[in-house]
């Protein structure tokens, strides 16, 4: 489908259907592995849910070298410049996997090492040992799925994206249950099972997706795919190095609101859970906002290819207005029953009250963070990342931090106040996003 003309509705349609089975077939996976590790007890659930976010350090450079993928491919596509579409994303492939073979030896090598460091307790170390050593194996399949996907995305066809990971998610489901617990001649591995389950499924998706790139669309385009060259992985690195910022400043952002409730001087391990179960719960009604936070980078790189910079402009006001008037009826539902979508997670009656409060004070301006997503994809699709880091950092490290160790300990608000704190930073992001799109450089941002 071109995305360059016609019907600008009809595009970001087509973009962002996909892009929501994904997102939901993401948190599936991820329902699933914690399920299963809770049947196997609360130590097996700790250290999944450790091990998960000590992994997602490792695929942080993957997920910023998507984000240039799609900002260098889809503008060629836009142009109309098929072998420069086909080299980049070869390059970005090529590059990727090199950066995964390192992080893989170093994770498979050092997995002790590192689970150490990590802080893990001791109940929980061979587990997440273990862990980490299956995951390293399958990391460069993980870093080739996460780029290849990007690269679909930037051509225009998210629909074959959302088959591969399709695939993925079924075989994660099927073969944690099937691994686990042994099915027909499959031995019972318990949490290896689950590990091993992951890798299965990242390498089988990502055969379907080479498949779709190297039968389907370029034959032979795997072929020479470590021949970096440096002219492409010099603009690669400079559109995602910031990204890769962006993700490590939001992620070590969340462990010091964290640590700020740990320190509160009443009710503090009841502010932290609350923290946690609002935080899984505002991610369900936000999946839309990140499959629009995609379609907009695509359609906007594409345009901008095209040398369509106002239709570009259309593209990125539209997408945000979307997601903002979406995120706020979803909101406004999730306002009113709070209490009823908190007492899912939350049993303790304490850690109910604070949950509902997390979620009514921070769902008064999901429109504005849904904003915030949807612009900002449309900056990362312009190459514009460094826009994106400045507005967020400013937010999470200028304000947040600081504000909420201010209101929460020095004033003694306590957990409203880091509540508080993070309404005030959610609104300046939105705001600074806005106007970085607004003013406009990123039409001529060089990619």
């Amino acid at each position: 489908m071109d995305f360059t003309s016609g019907n600008i509705w009809k595009g970001i349609v087509r973009m962002s259907w996909p892009m929501m089975i994904i997102m939901l077939l993401n948190f599936i996976v991820g329902f699933t592995d914690m399920f299963i590790a809770g049947l196997l007890g609360p130590n097996i659930q700790a250290a999944v849910g450790f091990i998960e976010q000590l992994y997602f350090l490792f695929i942080i450079l993957a997920n910023a070298i998507s984000i240039g993928t799609v900002a260098i491919v889809s503008r060629a596509v836009g142009a109309g410049k098929v072998e420069e579409a086909r080299t980049s994303a070869r390059q970005s492939l090529g590059f990727g996997l090199i950066v995964a073979v390192v992080l893989a030896v170093a994770g498979a090598a050092g997995a002790e090492l590192i689970v150490f460091a990590a802080g893990v307790p001791k109940e929980l170390f061979t587990i997440a040992v273990t862990f980490l050593r299956v995951y390293s194996f399958a990391l460069g399949f993980n870093y080739l799925l996460i780029i290849s996907n990007a690269t679909l995305r930037a051509l225009g066809t998210p629909e074959k994206a959302a088959v591969s990971m399709g695939v993925f998610a079924a075989l994660n489901v099927i073969f944690d249950f099937a691994l686990v617990f042994g099915w027909g001649p499959l031995p019972a591995l318990g949490y290896t099972g689950i590990a091993l389950a992951t890798a299965i499924s990242v390498v089988s998706a990502m055969g379907v997706n080479g498949f779709f790139l190297a039968r389907l669309r370029w034959p032979g385009f795997f072929s020479r795919l470590l021949r970096v060259q440096y002219y492409y992985v010099k603009r690669i690195i400079k559109i995602s190095w910031p990204m890769a910022l962006v993700m490590i400043a939001w992620n070590a952002a969340t462990l010091l609101v964290y640590n700020i409730l740990g320190h509160l001087k009443i009710q503090s391990i009841q502010a932290m859970a609350a923290y946690a179960n609002g935080y899984r719960i505002e991610a369900l009604i936000f999946l839309p906002a990140f499959a629009l936070n995609n379609a907009a980078a695509v359609l906007v790189g594409q345009n901008l290819g095209a040398l369509k910079p106002e239709r570009a402009t259309r593209v990125g006001w539209q997408i945000g207005l979307t997601a903002a008037v979406t995120l706020g009826a979803m909101a406004s539902v999730l306002y009113i029953y709070a209490w009823e979508a908190a007492s899912i997670l939350a049993k303790d009656p304490t850690v109910l009250d604070e949950t509902v409060i997390y979620l009514r004070y921070n769902l008064l301006v999901a429109p504005v963070m849904a904003l915030s997503l949807s612009l900002g994809g449309g900056l990362q699709g312009a190459g514009d990342t460094r826009g994106v880091l400045i507005a967020i950092v400013t937010a999470m490290w200028l304000v947040r931090l600081p504000l909420a160790y201010i209101l929460g300990i020095v004033l003694n608000w306590g957990a409203t106040g880091v509540w508080t704190a993070m309404v005030i930073s959610m609104t300046l992001q939105g705001t600074l996003m806005a106007l970085r799109f607004h003013i406009g450089k990123w039409k001529t941002a060089p990619v």
